[in-house]
């Protein structure tokens, strides 16, 4: 379904919305990716209408089975469901909708981004990740032994990222030194060491969490950007979905038409992420 049109129909279920009684707190739960556009939403929209909507973290793999289960209102996916996380629960149906759209980005230390490592091919990231090389020297750094960052197998960032380069979403990381779970973590881990790479949602890159560049197959060099996100040229861009069931709540749709809607939007924008509609 068209952005427009999907918005339009969100749009008629909160007109109807609005002419009830104020209903219970909406829940939404999972990727942490997806989080802070969600979460400034939130606030935003609990102080236009007095309806409180409480979001917390988990990963995509947590949101989904919360939603599936019945314990949250709305999951938070920044991955596409899976046909085992279907299979599941085949009982249900599940709708997925874009709010924004991201891409995952290698990230290494400011420290060796500045000592002259700002791009890498997809195969030499899968040598880091398979353990085949361990040493920041082979691609020019420093002599350092390379400090590989993974995330859990349930988040969707890890299962991009592995997708595209070990052509296996569940791909093991037998080079890895550690495991994180969120964004936030991630970061953390890759700002204090000097010798780290790791994957990151684009808008936590920063001065000390550098994007590497992806060099293709024909040489072409590109680099994580808005604009080749939004182009799809960058080879890591994906959706940031909310997820709801059959049985969701009109509350709780009438909260997606504001993630939709222009002021939801913007906050998307503001997270640091493209958004989907105008």
């Amino acid at each position: 379904m068209i952005p427009s049109l999907r918005y339009s129909i969100f749009v008629a279920l909160a007109a109807t919305l609005a002419a009830c009684s104020a209903p219970d707190a909406i829940s939404v739960s999972g990727s942490s990716t997806v989080l802070p556009a969600v979460s400034k939403a939130a606030d935003q929209y609990s102080a236009e209408t007095g309806i409180s909507v409480i979001v917390n973290a988990g990963g995509s793999g947590g949101g989904f089975n919360q939603l599936a289960e019945g314990q949250t209102d709305i999951g938070m996916m920044s991955r596409d469901i899976t046909a085992g996380e279907l299979g599941k629960f085949a009982s249900l149906n599940f709708q997925e909708i874009a709010i924004g759209r991201d891409a995952v980005v290698p990230s290494i230390s400011s420290e060796i981004y500045d000592a002259g490592v700002t791009a890498l091919t997809l195969s030499q990231i899968s040598d880091i990740y398979s353990g085949r090389v361990d040493n920041w020297s082979e691609f020019g750094g420093p002599d350092r032994a390379i400090f590989a960052i993974d995330k859990e197998a349930s988040r969707g960032t890890r299962q991009i990222f592995m997708k595209v380069v070990m052509g296996d979403p569940k791909a093991e990381a037998a080079g890895a030194d550690l495991v994180t779970g969120s964004n936030n973590e991630e970061q953390t881990a890759l700002t204090q060491s000097d010798a780290a790479i790791g994957m990151l949602s684009y808008a936590w890159l920063n001065e000390e969490v550098r994007g590497l560049s992806i060099i293709l197959e024909d040489g072409k060099r590109i680099e994580a950007s808005l604009d080749t996100i939004r182009t799809g040229e960058f080879p890591f861009v994906r959706n940031l979905n909310v997820v709801t069931r059959d049985d969701t709540s009109q509350a709780a749709q009438a909260f997606i038409a504001y993630l939709l809607g222009p002021k939801g939007q913007k906050m998307v924008e503001d997270a640091g992420y493209i958004r989907v509609s105008n």
